[in-house]
């Protein structure tokens, strides 16, 4: 995956096009996000003692890691990834400032 949990990334896609987030969980295996404050679902919650009452909670729902961009923290642009490797180290670089992110 060229995203990683903790990046900054812009939506390119969906009811949430043009939003910005953080990632707060990856999925490499499904090649699905998390987005903190995107996508959300709501969750109908069940009352967990006598007495309580139920809720209706949002929480962000696991999009396809297509449909974003990552925002390059050095030029501060919504931008593809590459990659260089340097000493037998495998690099993420941003495709327009040829930076190391």
């Amino acid at each position: 995956m060229k995203v990683k949990k903790g990046d900054n990334v812009l939506i390119t896609a969906g009811k949430d096009k043009g939003r910005t987030g953080k990632i707060i969980k990856a999925l490499p295996k499904e090649l699905k996000i998390l987005v903190e404050g995107i996508n959300l679902k709501k969750k109908h919650v069940r009352p967990k003692r006598e007495g309580e009452k139920g809720q209706v909670v949002e929480i962000p729902a696991a999009m396809d890691m297509s449909n974003v961009k990552l925002i390059c923290p050095k030029c501060g642009k919504a931008t593809r990834v590459g990659y260089a490797t340097e000493k037998d180290i495998k690099n993420r670089i941003c495709k327009k400032c040829k930076q190391i992110i």
